[in-house]
């Protein structure tokens, strides 16, 4: 297992970590600029923020800083209650794909959708198995264009408690057993984003993580989990404040053969983004060495 204690060459920041600073929104090159200036060599963007920098813009800056990605989100969002929805969603992907290749990312991150309309308030249909065979159908179909241009996608399973609004893959095992339907031949094409938060009460998780391997592990996200969490959203909690074995979860990835960036991914409305975004990417910094 790497020691990361000496220093945060392998820590990424996923920019929702500090879109907001004492509560107020802060663009994608601000944040560019507060990582270049600790040295943090990788970022994760979202799509929202990248537009309302300019993707041509982002990908000159991050470039100017020598700065890379980590992943891109986000892509997904496939069922929908007719086909001109599913239509739509399969074309948003297509443009995510190309805004990733853009920013030469190293995956497109999917978070797969749900239950149309639940997001909202107003299921517009409840059959998840019909939301579950729309995810596996806009996957199979993204994952054609995502070929031919190189882009990797990357399956992020989200807790249950997010399976009728977000994403109706809850489980590691579950997002595998698209892949091995979807890519068969294990081509590096189509694997997992592993986002502690969502995985870690997972009692198969060092199984499946195993069975993942280097090829399908294609981002690893961290933060921890509060007791009590207030928000089961946005109150995610800095490493080492809450309940997750960190170390040892990172241990079975690397065991499994991944080597890449640890991602912090934090929503936190009522704590993080209330501070400077300075203070919360030193501590980011510091917890990474400690903690991860």
């Amino acid at each position: 297992m790497r020691d990361f204690s000496q220093n945060h060459d392998w820590l990424s920041i996923n920019t929702a970590t500090v879109r907001k600073q004492h509560g107020t929104e802060v663009p994608l090159d601000r944040i560019i600029d507060q990582c270049a200036e600790r040295g943090i060599r990788a970022i994760s963007p979202w799509r929202d923020q990248v537009a309302a920098v300019g993707l041509d813009k982002v990908a000159r800056q991050l470039k100017a800083h020598g700065i890379g990605l980590s992943g891109y989100c986000r892509g997904g969002f496939f069922p929908a209650p007719d086909a001109v929805g599913l239509k739509a969603a399969l074309d948003d992907n297509r443009r995510a794909i190309d805004e990733a290749k853009t920013l030469n990312a190293p995956c497109l991150v999917l978070v797969v959708g749900a239950l149309p309309g639940a997001l909202d308030g107003k299921a517009v249909y409840t059959d998840i198995a019909r939301a579950r065979s729309e995810v596996r159908d806009g996957i199979a179909a993204s994952l054609d264009y995502a070929r031919e241009v190189g882009m990797p996608l990357a399956i992020e399973p989200l807790h249950p408690m997010q399976a009728a609004d977000r994403a109706c893959i809850n489980t590691l095992e579950h997002a595998l057993d698209v892949c091995d339907e979807l890519d068969p031949g294990n081509t590096g094409m189509l694997g997992v984003a592993l986002d502690i938060y969502h995985v870690w009460w997972d009692p198969k998780l060092q199984q499946q993580i195993a069975r993942a391997g280097k090829e399908r592990l294609l981002a690893y996200h961290v933060c921890d989990w509060l007791t009590p969490t207030r928000d089961l959203l946005s109150d995610r909690g800095m490493m080492g404040d809450g309940v997750v074995e960190l170390k040892k979860i990172r241990g079975w990835v690397e065991a499994a053969g991944f080597d890449g960036f640890s991602e912090v991914e934090i929503f936190s409305v009522l704590d993080w983004w209330q501070r400077d975004g300075g203070e919360v990417l030193d501590t980011c910094i510091a917890r990474h060495r400690q903690c991860v």
